[in-house]
């Protein structure tokens, strides 16, 4: 059958394009098809996998509501951005994919507490009743996890440690324990108040959920699906990353307009595959990895990255709602929203993060809102080999750690527009980072390491040498810096320590590790850092300045004094102004190697050439007032 022209659309600075796929073959997946059909509209296929098994490049996958209790595994990808292969819901129709299976013949052990036994024949090759979760970085907090899990009615419940915690909770706590032996997977739950087989309650029996077997399958689009319920392992930047969806170490694929939730670990997986190389988990192991990568010419932009995430609805992850190692340089994450990451607090480990990227080359963060994380998740998180990164127009809030957290790079990269309203807004151990028009309202800490990382060649993976990671070399221009409460200070300040080996001292140097800072605004009791040669100062009591939720969305209450503008003379940022990040020799600018300028703020304002308004807004009345700030448009 041929299709009507599918058009697919994006600009964004280095990243616009335009994608046609036209009078291409159209294959159709419906519940009431069969596999034995021909994928024509009239006799679709039954399965999404059938559908995968026979697509070429240029033919577009559409799926019609219903549930799809499945793994999609590409087998082959596109030929070209301009010749993708496309799996899309159809139109005002809920497709939804999901991991789990729904199981009905619980038995009743005592009150609230139910069992089920399975042979493992139903979970074919994975078991995630027998998977645990482990890896570098992963504390386990003294017990075994596994990547299964329970869902009543959408909702999972925790995996109990052990069958004695399961039989000594409280009716009113609802957990689950397996035992797996070589034939059967019982599982034991205690629910509340409910006959589970009257209700919805669905077990994980899939690793993932839309992931190709094979790394190397460019130029996939993901559309307008509804998936979760992944038994996703941990993915440390040290390993094969994998996710509830993902590209699996390839290029050009376009993820977006879905809704992602109820991964074991990772939601979105742009990050390394299996490249051969095992390393220890440490920096020196995952350096070592870098050099394997550049040396075997396994890591370039002609073949990894490029990929676009966008308008994602992303949460309940208890690692990560986006991750990429490696695998996520020349990438767009545009206009996500991502919440309740790491939130049930089971384990922990060093990887929870809304979005955490190591080697994060020419990564454009723009247009995202990130907000309810555990207690040591992060908003936005660059670690490692950070260079050429551009952060901005983000909304970070209600972070458990902070917001934002630069982590051993060297730069450059810009951070502007955003607003970070988190406990800690920043956390830099990075140097060669540029932080202009942000709103922070909580702790900012700079931090110093003596940690040595590798330095690329501008716009590109090719390592260029190493370099130990001292702070200096940043650029404060035109933010303000405010505390939540008049009672509650807030400042920009380093860590209070030093090295605990000879070295430099953790402060800024004038000559080797110079501050740049000028035209920022503290408000509300916020404290100027010591190196900022003119700050401003407002004495004028404030307000709280935080988040509210309405039916609509997220807005600021914000007051705005005019004297902020008037007082102040401050400078449009541009490329020019903000000079070269001194390790890597390299200038602020666009991907593609353009110069930028600041001229717009947040929501896209046109900002004022002269002297432009401090901060992320520019269009602002005076006094007090509610700004939209999710969803933008």
């Amino acid at each position: 059958m041929i299709a009507a022209t599918l058009l697919l659309s994006f600009a964004s600075d280095s990243f616009a394009g335009t994608i046609v796929v036209s009078e291409e073959i159209e294959i159709h997946v419906a519940k009431n098809g069969s596999d034995e059909n021909t994928g024509t509209s009239d006799k679709p296929f039954l399965t999404i996998q059938a559908a995968a098994n026979v697509a070429q490049p240029g033919n577009v996958i559409t799926v019609h509501e219903g549930i799809y209790r499945e793994r999609v595994n590409p087998l082959r990808g596109g030929s070209s951005a301009d010749k993708p292969i496309v799996d899309h819901a159809a139109p005002d129709e809920e497709a939804v994919i999901k991991g789990s299976e729904v199981i009905k013949d619980w038995s009743r052990l005592e009150g609230d507490l139910w069992e089920v036994t399975l042979p493992n024949s139903f979970f074919g090759e994975f078991n995630p009743y027998s998977d645990t979760i482990h890896g570098h970085w992963f504390e386990s907090k003294g017990r075994t996890h596994h990547t299964g899990a329970v869902y009543l009615n959408g909702n999972w419940l925790d995996e109990a440690a052990s069958l004695e915690e399961l039989g000594a909770s409280a009716g009113d706590i609802p957990l689950w324990f397996g035992m797996v032996d070589k034939q059967n997977t019982s599982i034991r739950a205690r629910f509340s108040g409910v006959d589970p087989n009257t209700e919805e309650v669905e077990i994980n029996v899939r690793q993932t959920v839309f992931f190709p077997e094979k790394q190397g399958l460019n130029y996939i689009t993901v559309q307008g699906f509804t998936m979760s319920q992944a038994a996703t392992p941990w993915a440390p930047p040290t390993t094969e990353q994998l996710g509830l969806i993902g590209p699996h170490w390839s290029k050009g694929w376009i993820i977006e307009n879905n809704t992602i939730s109820h991964s074991m670990c990772v939601g979105v997986s742009l990050g390394l595959g299996n490249v051969g190389l095992s390393v220890v988990g440490t920096g020196v192991g995952y350096t070592e990895l870098a050099f394997f990568l550049n040396e075997n010419d396994l890591w370039s932009k002609d073949k990894i990255g490029g990929h676009v995430v966008r308008a994602n609805r992303i949460s309940h992850c208890e690692q990560a709602g986006i991750v990429g190692s490696f695998g996520a340089a020349f990438c767009l994450i545009e206009g996500n929203e991502i919440s309740d990451i790491h939130v049930r607090e089971r384990f922990t480990g060093m990887e929870m993060c809304g979005i955490k990227l190591h080697a994060a080359v020419d990564v454009l963060i723009q247009n995202n809102c990130v907000y309810r994380t555990g207690y040591r998740a992060r908003g936005i998180w660059l670690d490692w080999m950070g260079q050429g990164g551009i952060i901005r127009d983000n909304l970070v809030f209600e972070t458990g750690a902070p917001a934002l957290y630069l982590e051993v790079n060297h730069g450059p990269i810009l951070i502007a527009n955003n607003i970070f309203m988190s406990e800690t807004s920043l956390s830099n151990r990075s140097r060669g980072t540029a932080y202009v028009h942000n709103l922070f309202t909580g702790q900012c800490v700079i931090g110093n390491t003596t940690r040595t990382t590798p330095y690329m060649k501008p716009h590109s993976t090719t390592i260029a040498g190493m370099h130990k990671n001292y702070n200096g070399d940043d650029r404060f221009y035109n933010n303000i810096f405010a505390a939540p409460s008049i009672n509650k200070k807030a400042s920009l300040a380093e860590e209070n320590k030093r090295p605990t080996k000879p070295g430099p001292d953790a402060r800024y140097n004038d000559e080797t590790m110079p501050l740049f800072m000028d035209g920022n605004l503290y408000i509300n009791g916020a404290i100027p850092h010591e190196k900022d040669p003119d700050p401003l100062v407002s004495e004028q009591e404030q307000a709280d300045i935080k988040v509210i939720q309405k039916q609509d969305g997220f807005y600021i209450q914000w007051i705005s004094n005019p004297a902020w503008t008037r007082e102040h003379k401050r400078q449009l940022i541009t490329t020019e102004m903000l000079g070269r990040a001194l390790i890597p020799d390299m200038p602020y600018e666009q991907a593609d190697g353009s110069p930028l300028q600041i001229d717009a703020d947040y929501s896209g304002n046109a900002r004022m050439l002269s002297n432009p308004f401090p901060g992320p807004f520019t269009k602002l009345k005076e006094g007090k007032q509610l700004i939209k700030v999710w969803p933008k448009k």
